[in-house]
């Protein structure tokens, strides 16, 4: 598709710095805050992290936690049972079975309680460098209406655009198109007529 790349181009010209919005220094720690984003904002979970990561500094700190001590520390960010139990659990399984790392590939890190496709193909391109494309919400949306996809299910959309993406772009491009669809491409009221991409874009009509 002709117009991926001029696409591309101009959301690196305009978001220069692709970093995802997560705050984290070890590798369990970017797992752990995907984990507690679902459903939740970054910000949200930006707030939580520091002092979660200060109470249980280490890998074997979460996974020997008691899981309602993690829970009184995620509360704000939603569904914090599940999400408690999840990476307790998680935490558990990289230090018996995976020398205390987060895994590089997808099979095995989908194997990991509360580990699905867009926090693994995040994990994938974040911490390894490799050809990742995270399907979240601002993805979905917003390369639905430049035409880039078709539909609202995170796989397909997923393999739509593995097909058009160069690998070596895939994962920037997923994290810059969350910072314009945070300034420009919004759910509910999208700024078209600020919007840089309207000459590529499918949806929008020039009125």
């Amino acid at each position: 598709m002709d117009k991926v790349h001029p696409i591309i181009e101009i959301l690196k010209e305009r978001y220069p710095d692709s970093l995802c919005a997560l705050g984290y220094e070890k590798d369990y720690e970017l797992m752990i805050a995907v984990r507690l984003a679902a459903q939740c904002t970054d910000a949200r979970v930006n707030l939580v992290t520091p002092a979660l990561f200060a109470r249980f500094p280490s890998l074997e700190a979460f996974a020997t936690a008691e899981v309602r001590e993690v829970e009184a520390y995620i509360h704000s960010c939603g569904f914090f049972r599940q999400k408690a139990k999840d990476i307790v659990e998680a935490c558990g399984i990289l230090l018996r079975e995976h020398g205390g790392k987060v895994p590089d590939d997808m099979d095995t890190l989908l194997k990991l309680p509360g580990v699905g496709r867009k926090t693994a193909n995040l994990l994938l391109g974040d911490l390894y460098g490799k050809p990742a494309v995270v399907c979240d919400t601002h993805c979905i949306r917003i390369s639905n209406r430049l035409g880039l996809a078709q539909g609202k299910e995170p796989e397909k959309v997923e393999r739509q655009l593995r097909a058009i993406l160069p690998p070596e772009e895939s994962n920037d491009f997923c994290h810059r198109i969350v910072l314009f669809g945070r300034e420009i491409c919004t759910a509910r009221s999208p700024r078209c007529g600020a919007c840089p991409l309207r000459p590529y874009c499918s949806s929008f009509t020039g009125e």
